[in-house]
């Protein structure tokens, strides 16, 4: 008897009723063990602390304590380090699937819940002992995982990086892998051609690649460089947004200079950095929600122009250098690793493929919204003329010229608005919705351990069978020392394992809904929508039944990750959908009239041209930085402005490439992403649910066919198949034409 098998022994006898043994046998016995292992001292942990989780989900524990946390830490890379140390040792002549391929995936199904049961309390527990052993546990777990090259993104934030937020909260990581003598062995492996399934053919292909992105197939040298130009990368990334960050430019204007901006708003943001001075003017830092006040609601045109004018120059001598430096670094990575250049790396497996496909899509909607967003153009500008004379239209003008529109137009008052939209009829009817389309039944589950007493859980099972599919925890109010952005997390995805026992996916929605009074206020249709889609995530993530943990949740083609998210959206569009879930504050029995329903969905495109092709040229100007050499910025964007915009120039002394942070690190090269899923979501409503009630044929296919393979399949395979032929543009457009002015 080993020293292991008596370990095990010894487990099994201090905690017979919690220990679940994987079965490997021969060379893979140690892996098993070290699996074992894994569930073993977390459910040790659980069993001390005496905490009640989810039922028949052991590996999800959501309120450990902070020694708890860092003990766990440090079980978690011992693990981690024996599994890759004994994949590392299988004799070359012994080779198998369940002894190199089978652990690694065994292993990362199971770490994900643990790591997160530890650095998630960093964002939501409300003691700060807990925060700072989370924070902690996350430094140590990622140096861990940074050693042997497996960086999973958890889907936890980055602090500086609220241009990459939404990215990070609704994926789970790529896993790159830097152990030599791992890859080793899994390349001799997948040479051998072996006969295993096709999903379990496409994780091998995804650790060979995950590896050899990392430079593991090239010589020391350039394996050195490689690693000399991430690191590089990482250093003039993080430069790049601290200048921002430590930008202090201010303007200073007379109240008569803000004319149009509420009184409301003087005085909020007297009280932090719109500051009078002593010649009785308003100081005006360049943040972002004070710039877009100004350019939405100011008055007075040459206000609006000199804001725009100073936000667009912010950090111009030291970040275009930084972001040229930035280009240059990734394109020679790139090369190294065998591209042409950045972007062909960056786009190698995703939808778009190529950056060619993503620039013709681009071009595309821009050249067929282009009569479209001419005749909203010429509308604004006939107004600015009746308002402010002969005046240039510039594009500073667009947010305000809008606005000005919607409330000429559109009869609708969205503080009352809000009043329709108690949480306590807008969250059933989200779940009625998506019970009615996709089949499926939610169950509050009570009597459970969470960190905070307003957090909810919910289990969700299968309608026509009544099997159960997963849980999702709901943590909806704002409160002191919570993450403040609005996400979803994997706590624990969908795997099948080779004893063939299941995990089944687990997903925390994080909202920042406000309580007055220790009661929830009602939601503002922005929320109500943000609700909507977060809460795709949340089906999505639980309806994948991918079999590898690799594929399963929200671990899809980037591409894809927010079509269904997007989908769900046009339900709050739907005067169905709005009667449902809305109420006249006590009198619940009062909903949204018909006519303002139809008017929400007139404010939904009022301007969708001119708003789209703003976005096509920030997504152009990032594919073609990432696609040539040398590329001129100055040049680009004068070419490129006039040319999207309909001939409205840049707004004087300003250029992007100075202050455009999802460029750099984020959605570096794949900037477009957002507006392909959005073009891709309006194609599958329109064929498919285009009377926006809930079709459960429909909704059953696209959950059976799209959702439940994951990331097991390529992603423009799913569509086509559910489609019955390739996503089409033509439902975005005409969404657009059909509510035009």
């Amino acid at each position: 008897m080993t020293e292991n098998d008596e370990n095990d022994k010894k487990m099994q006898r201090s905690n017979p009723t919690k220990l679940k043994l994987v079965t490997f046998t021969g060379a893979a016995g140690l892996l098993g063990l070290a699996v074992s292992f894994a569930i073993f001292a977390f459910n040790s942990h659980k069993q001390k602390s005496k905490k009640k989780g989810l039922p028949g989900c052991d590996t999800v524990c959501v309120n450990l304590s902070a020694k708890e946390i860092l003990d766990l830490a440090d079980e978690i890379i011992s693990i981690s380090t024996r599994v890759h140390d004994a994949v590392a040792l299988v004799p070359l002549n012994k080779l198998s699937y369940e002894n190199v391929v089978l652990p690694l995936a065994e292993l990362e199904a199971r770490q994900l819940p643990l790591i997160q049961s530890c650095v998630i309390p960093k964002m939501l527990s409300p003691h700060d002992n807990v925060r700072k052993a989370s924070a902690e546990a996350e430094l140590k777990i990622d140096a861990h995982l940074l050693s042997c090259r497996c960086f999973v993104d958890s889907m936890i934030p980055f602090g500086l990086l609220s241009s990459w937020i939404e990215l990070m909260m609704v994926s789970l990581c790529k896993l790159i892998r830097k152990r030599e003598d791992v890859y080793r062995v899994i390349r001799i492996y997948a040479a051998k051609g072996e006969s295993i399934s096709p999903e379990a053919k496409r994780y091998l292909q995804c650790l060979v690649r995950d590896f050899e992105h990392n430079g593991l197939h090239l010589t020391a040298t350039k394996r050195e460089e490689v690693d000399r130009l991430r690191n590089e990368i990482d250093e003039l990334s993080l430069r790049y947004v601290q200048n921002l960050n430590e930008d202090s430019s201010c303007l200073f204007f007379t109240e008569s200079e803000l004319a149009g901006l509420p009184l409301e708003f003087l005085q909020v943001f007297n009280r932090n950095s719109l500051d009078k001075t002593q010649n009785n003017e308003f100081k005006l830092t360049l943040e972002s929600n004070h710039v877009a006040a100004i350019l939405e609601l100011c008055k007075i045109a040459k206000t609006r122009k000199t804001v725009a004018m100073a936000y667009g120059k912010r950090c111009g001598d030291a970040n275009i250098p930084v972001l040229q430096k930035l280009v240059q670094s990734r394109h020679r990575l790139a090369r190294l690793l065998g591209y042409a250049h950045f972007a062909d790396y960056a786009l190698d497996h995703r939808m778009s493929k190529t950056s060619t496909r993503v620039i013709r899509f681009l071009e595309d909607i821009s050249s067929t919204l282009t009569d479209l967003a001419s005749r909203e153009l010429s509308f604004l500008k006939d107004l600015k003329r009746k308002e402010e004379g002969e005046l240039p239209f510039g594009v500073e003008d667009l947010l305000y010229y809008i606005k000005r529109v919607e409330e000429l137009q559109f009869d609708l008052d969205f503080g009352d608005i809000r009043q329709y939209f108690p949480v306590s009829l807008v969250l059933p009817g989200i779940f009625k919705i998506c019970q009615d389309l996709f089949g499926i039944k939610i169950e509050e589950v009570t009597e459970i351990d969470v960190w905070y007493y307003d957090v909810r859980a919910f289990a969700v099972f299968d309608s026509g069978s009544g099997k159960l599919l997963g849980y999702f925890y709901l943590d909806m109010f704002s409160r002191e020392g919570k993450f403040s952005q609005s996400c979803v997390v994997a706590l624990q995805n969908n795997a099948l394992f080779s004893n063939g026992a299941c995990q089944i996916p687990v997903a925390l929605l994080i909202a920042q809904f406000a309580k007055a009074g220790g009661e929830a206020l009602p939601l503002g249709f922005s929320e109500v929508v943000n609700l909507f889609h977060e809460f795709g995530h949340v089906v999505q993530h639980i309806c994948n039944r991918a079999s590898f943990a690799r594929f399963s949740g929200l671990r899809v083609d980037p591409d894809f990750r927010e079509i269904p998210s997007q989908l769900l959206e046009n339900w709050c569009y739907e005067s169905f959908t709005l009667k449902l879930i809305s109420g006249y504050r006590q009198d619940i029995t009062k909903p949204l009239v018909d006519e303002v329903c139809k008017t929400l969905k007139r404010w939904r495109y009022s301007f969708s041209a001119l708003k789209s092709l703003q976005e096509i040229l920030y997504c152009l100007f990032d594919q073609k930085i990432y696609s040539d050499d040398d590329v001129d910025f100055h040049q680009l964007i004068r070419s490129l402005h006039p040319k999207v915009m309909l001939g409205l120039p840049v707004v004087e002394g300003t250029n992007p490439a100075s202050c455009f942070t999802r460029a750099v690190i984020g959605s570096e090269a794949t900037c477009y992403s957002r507006l392909w899923s959005e073009v891709y979501a309006a194609d599958i409503f329109a064929s498919q649910f285009g009377d926006g009630h809930p079709n459960l044929y429909n909704g059953l296919q696209f959950r059976d066919k799209v959702l439940a393979p994951g990331g097991g399949k390529e992603a423009m395979e799913l569509l086509t198949s559910f489609l019955g032929r390739e996503p089409s543009t033509e439902a975005y457009i005409e969404s657009r034409s059909k509510y035009s002015l």
